[in-house]
């Protein structure tokens, strides 16, 4: 499959089997993060792998998972983070972004749905898994077998903008 196709057969998957994700492919989803870049190839990003009924139970307590079987939290150590010099703007959010999109593409790949959760109480799961304070939960990424088929996003007029809408060509 061509990065084209693995990247629009991609979706939120919001309903998982209780099919359990085998360790080969959870393998495979975390060495698509462990070769994603990250500025100045500083490596600020920490993900929690959580498999086990305690640890989902424990983000449930925070988040919304939709019956994942696995859910990885990724986090941010503010401490290696790159920080722009013009500004001082730290690429922690931008880093734990690229790493939570190759594991969502790597996962579409293997045949597995997963949804990007932002939504969640960064204080309980800071607590939950007694993360220590240089560690910023910035998204869980919920990994599982679907047990729908994607919806059309067209469902709710949430299709795609037209591409000339976010692109522009700078004039010579």
């Amino acid at each position: 499959m061509s990065f084209i196709e693995i990247a629009k057969k991609r979706y939120s998957a919001r309903s998982y089997s209780d099919r359990k994700v085998e360790e080969e492919k959870i393998q495979k989803i975390l060495e698509a993060a462990h070769v994603a870049p990250t500025a100045a190839n500083r490596q600020p990003v920490r993900l929690l792998v959580v498999q086990s009924e305690e640890g989902l139970a424990k983000i449930g307590k925070g988040a919304k998972l939709y019956g994942a079987p696995l859910a990885i939290i990724v986090c941010t150590d503010h401490d290696k983070a790159w920080v722009r010099p013009y500004d001082g703007k730290k690429t922690t959010d931008i880093d734990a972004s690229i790493l939570t999109d190759h594991m969502m593409l790597e996962a579409t790949e293997l045949g597995l749905g997963s949804v990007w959760i932002c939504y969640f109480d960064p204080a309980v799961i800071r607590k939950e898994f007694q993360l220590p304070d240089g560690l910023e939960p910035v998204n869980i990424l919920a990994v599982g077998y679907p047990d729908k088929e994607a919806a059309d996003p067209e469902r709710h007029g949430q299709a795609r903008v037209p591409i000339g809408e976010i692109v522009s060509y700078e004039k010579l």
